[in-house]
């Protein structure tokens, strides 16, 4: 069974910093692509990112390019997502996705972490 759990979510003031992680189980994490995906308050499903098996490749929606990092440690079965510079727009809940695809919102996905940007 695929379980992916993610944390570090959270209240923070705009210009603030968090720290996602995701932790994967069930699968071989080390052979997957992985994607970290949101959904604002009243909104859809968004990409944010993703990350090849091996780390060396990544991708960024514009709305989070030179913001946010992708990141992860295959020999924890950790996903990270480094995010800075937040903004009120980025408040959503994160979720961490086994794979990679156009239809990112059929990836089987965590049920996620709250980020919240506020003052």
């Amino acid at each position: 069974e695929v379980q992916l759990q993610a944390s570090g979510g959270g209240l923070v003031q705009p210009g603030g910093a968090l720290r996602l992680s995701c932790v994967a189980s069930g699968f071989r994490f080390g052979s997957y692509f992985m994607t970290w995906l949101r959904q604002a308050p009243g909104k859809g499903l968004e990409r944010v990112s993703h990350i090849d098996s091996g780390g060396g490749n990544t991708y960024y929606a514009d709305s989070v390019k030179g913001r946010f990092t992708i990141s992860r440690n295959n020999a924890e079965n950790t996903l990270y997502l480094q995010m800075n510079s937040l903004k009120p727009e980025d408040t959503a809940i994160y979720y961490c996705a086994k794979g990679v695809s156009l239809q990112y919102n059929l990836l089987p996905r965590g049920q996620g972490t709250q980020v919240t940007v506020s003052s």
